[in-house]
């Protein structure tokens, strides 16, 4: 009897040895998954996303695997970031994501500049900015981020003057203290469909932002009347959240972005439209 409970112990212990092992097993694979290096980003289609598909394969070779989500607008990016659906969104300026953390209380960090897309004003009415008539309707995006980009591309242009003591980054239409040629302004038009308004002659002057300019075929630098100087705090970021901040992978893809062999191919898919940011 003795030996029989001996006997049924030992297999007992063995059994138990064998499933210790297979969690064990089970725990590495656990442990493994999640040290994955697959890198999800939220992107806009057009630079972002294609420049993302082009260092896909330098990312690969740093053992980083890409997978890139579109989005057509500029809310959900940063939803999908708090919420956890993606590692990274790489769509916005640094002036609306300050304002959009501020706003939403998002735990998030800008980990680098990547390039400059300058903003322009687009025209089926006229051929020259110099032609532009008293009380001409300029029709805006509705984003309060990208109002004193706006209006800072109209002062250089010397069609408004704002109030003394104004920072143009945050400036509004109500900020305008000239404005000789009686301008009219509006700017209910979401970002994604001033594009679509251009192509519909609404409006004498129509500013797009230029990832959507490009959607409709228009190159800022060649098509635009007005176009946003080269030196812009609008540099477009890539962000996440702070817990991510120093992830391994991320600081990979904002190496690779930053690669000189990859800004070089930005410009010239862009015609210099599309400016790296070196930081």
């Amino acid at each position: 009897m003795k030996k029989k409970i001996l006997g049924f112990a030992a297999v007992v212990l063995l059994t138990v040895g064998l499933a210790a092992c297979g969690n064990s097993g089970s725990d590495s694979a656990d442990s493994s998954k999640k040290e994955d290096k697959t890198l999800v980003v939220g992107a806009s289609p057009t630079p972002h996303a294609e420049i993302l598909e082009h260092v896909k394969p330098l990312l690969e070779k740093e053992g980083v695997k890409l997978e890139i989500k579109k989005f057509d607008d500029y809310v959900l990016p940063n939803k999908a970031l708090a919420d956890g659906d993606i590692d990274v969104n790489y769509f916005q300026h640094k002036p609306f994501f300050n304002k959009a953390v501020k706003e939403n209380d998002y735990k998030f960090s800008d980990v680098g500049s990547v390039h400059i897309e300058p903003m322009g004003f687009y025209s089926k009415k006229i051929k020259d900015i110099k032609d532009l008539k008293d009380g001409a309707t300029i029709i805006t995006s509705n984003s309060e981020s990208d109002w004193g980009r706006i209006i800072t591309i109209l002062q250089d242009a010397d069609l408004v003057t704002v109030k003394d003591g104004v920072d143009l980054e945050t400036a509004t239409f109500d900020d305008i203290a000239e404005n000789p040629k009686n301008l009219k302004f509006e700017h209910s038009i979401d970002p994604a469909l001033l594009a679509t308004t251009y192509e519909n002659d609404e409006g004498d002057l129509v500013a797009i932002n230029a990832n959507f300019a490009y959607g409709a075929g228009l190159n800022p630098v060649k098509d635009s009347l007005l176009l946003e100087k080269d030196k812009s705090p609008y540099a477009n970021i890539l962000a996440v959240r702070t817990e991510d901040k120093d992830n391994a992978s991320v600081k990979k893809l904002e190496k690779v972005l930053h690669e000189k062999d990859v800004q070089d191919w930005i410009l010239e898919k862009w015609d210099g439209s599309v400016k790296p940011v070196n930081e």
